[in-house]
């Protein structure tokens, strides 16, 4: 069974997650986040779940403290990928903002892996953080452009996933 990693970003509201869920119709999937691990150290110190501007910049800021400290995020996604490589799913959806983050943990995987950009015109709003306004600075290998209703992405997004795929010489 061939498996495929890909490293996805895009500003909040891009539709990322909507995009991962239309896949897991078509393909077996893991959708994970370098920010999982602060998120649930976040929740036990107090953040309730908020996504506004203060509360993505303490993520943000938390998530380097912890990246600088232990590399908390890279090795907690390592971990994810260990369990996709033994397990049965054809995809692992691993997002990361951070560019030096996304080439450390591109290194560390071993099979066939690419990064996506989804891009949207409903986000071009700056949020006031390093890890959410710089998501354009990062040379991605393939970009999607989610300019439908979410609702209807489904389907398009399904078709530019097996256009990558035959590219990237995958049979999933």
């Amino acid at each position: 069974m061939e498996k495929v990693v890909i490293i996805i970003n895009g500003k909040g509201g891009a539709g990322k997650d909507t995009l991962c869920e239309a896949a897991a119709k078509a393909y077996r999937v893991t959708n994970v986040s370098s920010i999982d691990p602060i998120k649930a150290i976040a929740a036990r110190h107090g953040w309730n779940g908020e996504k506004d501007d203060r509360a993505r910049k303490f993520l943000s800021d938390l998530k380097r403290a912890f990246a600088d400290y232990n590399d908390l995020p890279n090795r907690w996604l390592e971990e994810r990928y260990q369990e996709f490589i033994s397990g049965e799913n054809e995809i692992l959806f691993v997002h990361i903002r951070e560019a030096r983050q996304i080439d450390e943990f591109r290194r560390r995987v071993k099979g066939k892996c690419f990064t996506l950009l989804v891009r949207s015109a409903r986000t071009e709003a700056q949020y006031g953080n390093v890890s959410d306004d710089d998501v354009e600075n990062y040379p991605y290998d393939y970009v999607y452009e989610n300019d439908r209703p979410l609702d209807d992405a489904g389907e398009d997004f399904l078709a530019f996933l097996r256009e990558i795929f035959r590219r990237e010489g995958l049979e999933l």
